[in-house]
């Protein structure tokens, strides 16, 4: 990317290990493009999981790819300083004043007039600033009798009650589009599929009255004549055809007919007429070109449904007296009814039908669809105020929110200065007697704790939850303090996150880094004590498990017990155990000489400068750490690309983690009615050691 050289004067501050630019003033917006991108402190950062309007960094995201690039930014400031007369209104309070939109340009002016309507649909005095909630309200923006450039138009959109009507049937039948108002209209769309399904559903009505003949030939029985024919329609072309079966091949017969095995199971059984067995076997029995028996010999499950056939089908299509029916009767009476079945198979599928056909000849006759077209057209030709609305709310969105991201985009100047929390820091978490500020939210902790460790600072993972809400995951910083015993999974605490909700925090992971120079001096003090401490659990625990095994075994076999007693073997341990202590004590006794071999002021020195010799390597590799610590990786690791490294030096980092003090003025008791007592054998136990070492140096320098 190339930069021009400028005229303006940059300011920079120092802060985090690096220089940061100064951005206070309309001239540094107007210029920022010609600042060297190695001098910005981010390259980029995602447009979710920030402490920020999600609405404007959406606006931002020219491209859609969830990031917001340097020229993204750069297009951002140029545009809002173009649609202003004052750049300096970007670092005034959040609300856009009337006059400070430019109308140079038809952009401007769109802008300008869609301000001046909101104004005045809102009722908002001319001397207030338009705010960003201001526009978030589209029913009262749009109003649903006013053209507001969606396309759809609501029945308030015109006076006329028939056209009104029209539209709310075209509503409850072809279903509502959203407005920008809130309510429920029509477009282009569902008018044309509301005209065309009328139509059909005309032309299907149009047939019956042309073919009425043809189509009904039972007259007004038509209709549930060939309801009761539908019914036995299959089960009677099943007899047919297996009678037809028969006269082509006699052997088939015997298999057409149910075979009497079947019968077996239903001998031993309480049979009902509409048995489900039953109603499976053919309608009568199969023979060569057997006529259908429409009395005597049909299937008892089919009697009822056969019967009513006769009556309503058959004795009036093929005469009164009709005892049964043969193939050729029965392909007539299907072809007599074929014709209004297919006309009912073509019925449009269409709500529209519950108008009624009078009601749909009416609206075919009627120029309904001709007004509401025209509505349509004029409602598309208010497009203009809805896209300077859009542009209106970006410009009010950039005027609150734009100079916030600079600062914690170009520069860390939110997040070094103090006075407001940088945009990725999430909240705060308490926990075990300290506050953390640096907080972030953590999409996924697996990746990010992969990347994270090259901050170089002590990271404790949370999962955090809250009734009603979805778990979060942060990832805090603890940056001062004492932490040797601190973290472990599992340990709870309290975040709260930027709106003052708080949350229940549960730790899942930890990543230990020193986290100051004491803190790494007495370091290995204490692993060496946790050593010690974990080596005596340990071995007691092995001596009370052997013990238990032992009395066990003794209370089972006393006998065997004592005959196993080994005395040499037990002199010979406490031969090695008098060793050991010889070798301690002549080590000690060593150390001691070697003391009081010395004058009584150097015998100080040498002491710390052993405990220096012993700490030093955990000290050095503290500094290192603590040199190279920086929020850069914590960033990068949630897809920032930071292009600096932001230090966080001890001063800096003993601000973001608070640990508990008393109040200033408090008065504290130190009255503690539950506080131990001291043990009186402590001072005469130390007097002796001490005295029993002062010998042995004494004896083993003098002898």
């Amino acid at each position: 990317m190339t930069t021009k050289t400028t005229s303006h004067q940059w300011r920079f501050f120092r802060s985090g290990g690096f220089d940061q630019v100064s951005i206070e003033t309309a001239a540094d917006l107007l210029h920022l493009g010609e600042l060297n991108p190695k001098l910005w402190t981010v390259l980029n950062c995602p447009t979710t999981g920030l402490e920020f309007d999600e609405r404007t960094l959406a606006l931002m995201d020219n491209d859609g790819d969830g990031q917001i690039r340097v020229p993204e930014i750069l297009s951002a400031v140029s545009w809002s300083c173009q649609r202003l007369t004052d750049a300096s209104v970007m670092f005034a309070q959040p609300g856009l004043p009337l006059a400070s939109i430019s109308k140079a340009d038809a952009e401007g002016e769109g802008i300008y007039h869609a301000a001046e309507k909101v104004m005045a649909y809102l009722q908002i005095p001319a001397d207030q600033p338009i705010q960003v909630t201001d526009l978030t309200n589209t029913s009262q923006l749009f109003s649903p009798n006013h053209c507001n450039g969606d396309g759809v138009i609501m029945p308030e959109l015109t006076s006329d009650a028939a056209l009104q009507q029209c539209i709310a049937e075209i509503i409850s039948t072809q279903g509502g589009v959203a407005d920008r108002s809130g309510g429920m209209g029509v477009t282009q769309d569902t008018v044309t599929s509301f005209w065309s399904q009328l139509q059909a559903v005309q032309d299907w009505h149009a047939a019956y009255a042309n073919e009425q003949g043809l189509l009904c030939p039972l007259a007004e029985n038509t209709a549930a004549a060939v309801a009761v024919f539908e019914q036995v329609q299959a089960k009677i072309d099943d007899y047919f055809v297996r009678c037809q079966l028969a006269a082509f091949d006699g052997r088939a017969s015997d298999n057409l007919n149910p075979l009497t095995s079947m019968y077996d199971g239903l001998a031993n059984r309480v049979i009902a007429e509409q048995d489900s067995d039953i109603a499976a076997l053919p309608l009568s029995e199969i023979a060569a070109d057997r006529a259908l028996p429409l009395v005597d010999g049909i299937n008892p499950a089919w009697q009822t449904q056969i019967a009513a056939l006769t009556s309503s089908v058959l004795q009036p299509l093929l005469g009164d007296d009709y005892a049964e029916l043969n193939h050729a009767d029965w392909r007539k009476v299907s072809a007599q009814l074929a014709a209004w079945r297919n006309w009912q198979a073509a019925r449009p599928a269409t709500a529209v039908h519950d108008l009624g056909l009078d009601r749909i000849n009416e609206l075919l006759a009627s120029d309904f669809k001709a007004q509401l077209e025209q509505l349509i057209a004029d409602d598309l030709a208010a497009s203009t105020f809805a896209d300077n609305l859009l542009a209106l709310e970006k410009l009010t969105r950039y005027q609150q929110n734009l100079v916030t991201l600079l600062r914690n985009f170009v520069t860390f100047s939110d997040f070094y200065h103090g006075d407001s929390k940088a945009i990725f820091q999430a909240g705060t978490l308490y926990l075990d007697q300290r506050s953390c500020e640096l907080v972030m939210r953590v999409a996924d902790p697996a990746r990010h704790a992969s990347m994270a460790p090259f901050s170089g600072c002590y990271l404790v993972y949370c999962t955090c939850v809250r009734q009603g809400e979805k778990p979060i995951n942060i990832v805090a910083a603890l940056t001062n303090g004492d932490v040797d015993e601190l973290m472990v999974p599992g340990r709870n605490g309290i975040f709260y996150d930027r709106q003052g909700r708080d949350w229940r925090a549960s730790v899942t992971k930890v990543v230990a880094q020193p986290v100051s120079i004491p803190q790494a001096f007495w370091s290995p003090y204490r692993r060496m004590a946790a050593f010690i401490e974990s080596q005596v659990q340990k071995f007691a625990a092995s001596r009370d498990k052997d013990i238990e095994s032992k009395t066990s075994s003794s209370a089972a076999s006393p006998t065997a017990v004592a005959s196993s007693f080994d005395i040499a073997k037990f002199a010979g341990i406490f031969a090695a155990i008098g060793l050991a202590l010889g070798a301690l004590g002549t080590a000690l006794a060593a150390v001691v000489a070697g003391l009081f071999s010395l004058a009584w002021w150097q015998i100080p020195i040498v002491l710390a400068a052993v405990m220096l010799l012993i700490s030093t390597p955990s000290m050095i590799l503290a500094y290192l750490t603590l040199r190279r610590r920086n929020v850069g990786p914590l960033l990068d690791a949630n897809g920032w690309a930071v292009n600096t490294r932001a230090k966080i030096n001890v001063p800096f980092g003993a601000s973001l983690t608070g640990v508990a003090k008393l109040p200033a003025g408090a008065k504290r008791s130190l009255s503690d009615p539950y506080a131990e007592k001291p043990s009186p054998w402590r001072l005469p136990l130390l007097l002796v050691f001490l005295a029993g070492a002062t010998w042995l140096g004494w004896w083993h320098f003098f002898s």
